[in-house]
């Protein structure tokens, strides 16, 4: 299904609203997301999050996948590896290290590949200011910090590159599968690969409600509200726009990790988000000619709201003036 329409105040108004409510729920879920850790593992938690979310959407999508042909099927199965490793690897890391810091050097991974995909010089800059943001956070880690395990760091690093392919396997599913059904399998997928680490800690939680209860919020939370949010974002919003507001999140990550979880912060870390947030909003960041409506074609196919988020990449032309945005390569934890 594809909807045309023209960005109004308040439309533009509702979708920034939904944008960050998605940014908030992402990362104060996966806030929640650690304190199961004792009782289920990282590896258990990643289950349970991917588990309830495929159910979940599964039961509001109901996906026709008898219909799909071996190539759908294929593009789905990729996407829901990549997806799996990305989220598994991502709270691996936040196992051992903060929420901000995480979600922060996970962010190489995708700013790098919007660099490599990127036709223009000035994204040079941009990659650079990435590289001294990450050089802060290294040196943070490695050097300046104390208590912060660099392992964390490495899992964070692998996690970004996962992170690289769940985009570029989402936007094969997003040319693939009409619907959301392409989501629902890859969560389903994701979960199944998480199994042979995460199935002693899956069952834990469902030998105790309480337990399981709250694995449940923490996947309405990091999943579901913000694969919600995102799509009606979408519909109201540009994608570069869109892109550029969900380049806020490790300050949200930094700030869920700071509120629920107590875990410090540093001027050196919030420099190296600034840094960060700006390099990310300088690789998406175009601007329609003033006066000129905005017309914005979504498919409502696949979003990322499912898991972490990070702004998509573009090329010139999804910001030619008249020209209809695709929002199927726009890009939802972390880990």
């Amino acid at each position: 299904m594809t909807i045309h329409h023209r960005t109004s105040t308040s439309g533009t108004g509702a979708g920034v609203l939904l944008v960050i409510g998605s940014c908030i729920s992402l990362q104060f879920g996966a806030a929640f997301a650690v304190q199961l850790f004792p009782h289920l593992g990282s590896w258990g938690t990643t289950m349970m999050r991917l588990g309830v979310a495929c159910l979940i959407l599964a039961l509001i999508v109901r996906p026709r996948v008898h219909t799909w042909t071996a190539r759908q099927w294929r593009a789905a199965v990729l996407f829901g590896l990549a997806m799996g490793a990305m989220n598994g690897v991502f709270f691996h890391a936040l196992s051992m290290i903060p929420l901000g810091l995480a979600v922060s050097v996970e962010f190489a991974g995708p700013l790098l590949l919007s660099v490599v995909l990127s036709r223009r010089r000035i994204d040079l800059l941009w990659s650079a200011l990435a590289a001294v943001g990450l050089g802060f956070l290294g040196y943070e880690a490695f050097v300046a910090a104390e208590n912060i395990n660099p392992l964390g760091v490495v899992f964070a690093l692998i996690a970004g590159g996962f992170w690289s392919l769940y985009i570029l396997a989402s936007h094969k599913v997003g040319q693939e599968i009409d619907g959301s059904g392409g989501l629902v399998v890859a969560l389903g997928v994701g979960a199944l690969l998480m199994a042979p680490l995460g199935l002693p800690g899956t069952l834990t939680a469902f030998a105790d409600p309480s337990l399981l209860l709250f694995a449940l919020a923490v996947g309405l939370l990091s999943s579901v509200l913000p694969y919600s949010c995102e799509l009606a974002a979408l519909r109201r919003l540009p994608r570069n726009v869109f892109s550029i507001l969900l380049s806020l999140e490790p300050a949200f990550a930094e700030l869920a990790g700071l509120t629920l979880l107590d875990q410090p912060t540093s001027a050196l870390r919030w420099a190296a988000i600034v840094l960060l947030i700006t390099a990310s909003i300088g690789i998406t960041r175009t601007q329609a000619p003033a006066g000129e409506d905005v017309e914005l074609s979504y498919s409502e196919d696949v979003t990322t709201g499912a898991l972490p988020t990070i702004t998509g990449f573009q090329s010139p032309e999804d910001v030619a003036p008249n020209h209809s945005v695709n929002s199927k390569e726009s890009n939802t934890d972390a880990g």
